[in-house]
């Protein structure tokens, strides 16, 4: 008898291109870098609220009840019911989250790598929120292995307990891009001919890219694609690249990898003035203060 083998890593499409894996998801999630910091779950009675850490990233999950999430600058609140998730990528920060009824969560907190790149960060939104109608295909059995690894006193249990943190994210933050209402590199992901031209800009960061060539990628005309690159990601295709090649200068000099001006060379910069004015416009400092903001973190 014989048996027939399938490749199920290999998503049809990226085999089609012959190439197995590289979606721009993963590949600036493998940028960012985030750890799962651990779980609990909570009962909060009804007019409570959810106590957190406001400048720790936490994912909540409501198992119970529901609440009422809201910031002050809200003109109206948001309905976070049984079943849903809200994740929180800055933090609680000011947004008041109030049991509706006698409710009850499961919180997870994670954090992420001070090194990642800042500027995808910061371009999450404050609150992603996935109702259990969206999630539920994928939601529940995370949380089932979730909380069977939460009582499990064997060795690797936090570990485990930190990857499934870590999935948990990256599958809320897929959700989000597919329900469409996302900005930045977020919002270029919801388009496919977009996100194409995002992910070389990402993989081969060192190549001086034309909006042509972009454009070429993306299979559309140049207007057209510029135009729509604007509107999801809210910069223009060179503006973009441009940001993104600084953000990377600025992860070599955080880790010391070369001097200013070759940093600067490697991205694409004649001389260090003009890479060093490019560096303060965007991030309001010169390079030379990056290793002892760095430290501070």
């Amino acid at each position: 008898m014989t048996e027939t083998r399938e490749n199920l890593t290999v998503p049809p499409d990226d085999a089609a291109r012959g190439a197995a894996s590289g979606d721009l998801l993963s590949h600036v999630l493998a940028q960012v870098r985030l750890t799962g910091d651990g779980v609990y779950a909570d009962a909060i009675p009804a007019g409570g609220q959810v106590a957190l850490n406001p400048s720790i990233a936490h994912a909540f999950i409501v198992t119970e009840g529901a609440f009422q999430c809201a910031a002050p600058e809200d003109s109206h609140s948001m309905l976070v019911e049984m079943g849903d998730l809200m994740l929180l990528p800055h933090g609680l920060g000011n947004i008041r989250l109030t049991a509706a009824q006698d409710a009850k969560v499961v919180i997870c907190r994670f954090w992420f790598d001070p090194y990642s790149l800042r500027s995808m960060i910061s371009a999450l939104p404050q609150r992603i929120h996935i109702p259990h109608a969206d999630g539920e295909g994928w939601l529940d059995g995370i949380l089932h292995f979730l909380m069977i690894e939460t009582t499990d006193t064997q060795p690797g249990a936090a570990l485990m307990i930190s990857k499934i943190i870590d999935v948990l994210i990256i599958r809320t933050l897929r959700t989000w891009v597919h329900l469409g209402p996302s900005s930045g590199w977020l919002g270029g992901l919801a388009d496919a001919r977009v996100a194409r031209a995002l992910k070389v800009l990402h993989q081969e960061p060192l190549q001086m890219w034309s909006v042509e060539a972009l454009a070429d990628i993306a299979g559309m005309s140049r207007s057209n694609f510029s135009e729509r690159f604007t509107q999801l990601v809210g910069l223009s295709p060179l503006r973009y690249q441009n940001e993104w090649r600084l953000n990377l200068a600025r992860e070599m000099l955080a880790r010391g990898e070369a001097r200013i001006g070759e940093v600067g060379q490697r991205i694409g910069y004649e001389s260090e003035a003009a890479f060093s004015r490019a560096y303060k416009a965007l991030f309001g400092h010169s390079p030379r203060g990056e290793h002892s903001l760095f430290d501070e973190i």
